[in-house]
């Protein structure tokens, strides 16, 4: 949880031969990376001339990326944010502070093991916990009862079948 950073989407195409990028967004919605004056490729900062939402991608124009020669050097690329700059609604977590939490039973306390996978599902994420068995847990208020991310835990409430 002390990363700097936080991974937020991947370059997967040039836009236009001016240089712009697609980029696909790991977060519920793709304006969440259109709120940034600055991205991180690489770990080195990038200033954001532009961002817009097309098509469920977010379309960038980035300092120092000028031509279809340049914005293709960075396909494949993971666009990064400061974590202090972004900010998220209560009670909700970034995938990448819950991946590695130990999950307990929220009825004995007794741990089923370590969130190891979150899958993003169009109705909700679902949080794949691995020990003894695999636990595919949907991230509901329902199911999770508690996020405890300083005590690196997530307190889960089970039903007959998981």
């Amino acid at each position: 949880m002390d990363k700097k950073l936080i991974d937020a989407g991947i370059i997967v195409n040039t836009h236009g031969v001016r240089g712009m990028v697609k980029i696909q967004p790991w977060a519920d919605t793709p304006g969440f990376l259109t709120g940034f004056d600055e991205y991180y490729i690489d770990g080195a900062p990038v200033k954001v001339l532009s961002a817009r939402v097309h098509k469920g991608c977010v379309i960038a124009a980035l300092s120092g990326v000028e031509g279809i020669d340049a914005s293709i050097r960075l396909k494949n690329k993971t666009i990064s944010v400061l974590r202090c700059k972004a900010s998220l609604e209560e009670d909700r977590y970034f995938i990448t502070d819950v991946i590695g939490l130990r999950a307990i039973c929220y009825d004995t306390g007794k741990e089923l093991g370590i969130v190891e996978d979150i899958l993003s599902l169009p109705a909700n994420n679902v949080y794949i916990i691995k020990g003894a068995r695999e636990i595919l847990v949907p991230a509901v208020p329902e199911f999770i009862k508690e996020t405890d991310l300083t005590g690196g835990i997530i307190k889960v409430k089970l039903i007959d079948g998981m």
